[in-house]
């Protein structure tokens, strides 16, 4: 499989170079693979901070900025980030009314966050807390978590807690308003093909040209089921009710929905999923307060997408439209 890298060992190392090169309000702390803003801390303020493996750009560095995430930490691709790194990043942006995590479930991320909170707790006396986002309705348990995966839903909580600490929210009303976006979001996803991870070079599964996959995870995790391809519409109704029927929403509430390439997959053809997914909307009632498609956590190269909804009241909506300045999601001042 054709890959535009050098040596597969080096990606993450020089995709990071080259970030920061592109980006100059980012930098990168010395001998890591963390990225923070280039003014971290912001004294003063909540400071945010998330990671993960590396191969679901622009998940986490691209949603470093003013109203979002304050640094992100990249592992290897698909593989957790070191405790040691994570709390390099922690300290790095304490501005000194603490620093809230947003970790994915997946064991190793849960595991090397809780352990950098407390060697952050005890080397640098920072405050720490934290939520950990689950919103993929397909699977309760699957390869590398107990319990339902973080999926792209987290980047919704990325931005309401994002908003909420640049608002100067405290870190008690950070976890609220995160904890609550993260109760009222769901998501599931579907792969076309697999991805391909720079070290192999090849499928990390094997999936048939008249194939698809339900419910698969952003590693490649297995999902639901396997099926005969379907059309655009079938996908959008077959993720858009599963998510809806676990959410249980009153008919007349207000949700925000996200269509997410998975990487490999046009954007022409998640406009076409999105026609279908507000449809749906429509025909259950609900009230589509705003719409996002496009990339914004992929798999590397995997063509498919997810479908997520999360329903808004007052106070979340009124963090979603706050302003933000990332490199991959900007929102601006109302005027």
């Amino acid at each position: 499989m054709k890959k535009l890298i050098n040596e597969p060992e080096a990606v993450v190392d020089e995709m990071l170079d080259g970030m920061v090169a592109a980006h100059p309000e980012l930098r990168r702390l010395d001998g890591t693979e963390v990225v923070v803003r280039a003014d971290a801390p912001v004294d003063g303020k909540v400071g945010i901070v998330s990671g993960g493996g590396s191969g679901h750009e622009p998940t986490h560095a691209g949603y470093i900025g003013d109203g979002m995430l304050d640094g992100a930490a990249a592992g290897q691709v698909f593989t957790s980030p070191t405790a040691d790194q994570l709390s390099e990043m922690i300290q790095a942006c304490d501005g000194g009314e603490g620093v809230f995590c947003v970790v994915k479930n997946y064991e190793g991320d849960v595991m090397n966050f809780e352990t950098a909170m407390e060697m952050a707790e005890m080397e640098a006396d920072t405050e720490v807390d934290y939520v950990v986002t689950n919103d993929d309705v397909a699977v309760e348990d699957s390869l590398y978590t107990s319990g339902r995966r973080g999926v792209a839903g987290t980047i919704f909580v990325h931005k309401i807690a994002g908003a909420m600490a640049h608002q100067g929210g405290d870190l008690s009303e950070v976890k609220r308003v995160a904890e609550k976006a993260n109760e009222n979001v769901g998501t599931m996803g579907m792969a076309l093909t697999s991805c391909v991870t720079p070290e192999k070079g090849e499928p990390t599964f094997e999936l048939g040209d008249d194939e698809i996959e339900l419910g698969i995870g952003i590693h490649g995790e297995p999902g639901t089921e396997r099926t005969e391809v379907m059309s655009a519409d079938e996908v959008a109704e077959h993720l858009t009710e599963a998510v809806l029927d676990d959410l249980d929403l009153d008919e007349g509430a207000e949700v925000v929905t996200m269509v997410n390439g998975m990487g490999g997959t046009p954007l022409m053809e998640l406009y076409v999923v999105n026609r279908r997914v507000q449809q749906l909307l429509d025909e259950h009632g609900l009230d589509t307060w705003d719409v996002w498609v496009g990339d914004y956590m992929t798999s590397l190269d995997m063509m498919g997408c997810s479908i997520t909804v999360l329903e808004v009241d007052d106070e979340l909506k009124e963090l979603l439209a706050y302003s933000v300045d990332t490199p991959a999601l900007t929102v601006a001042d109302e005027e």
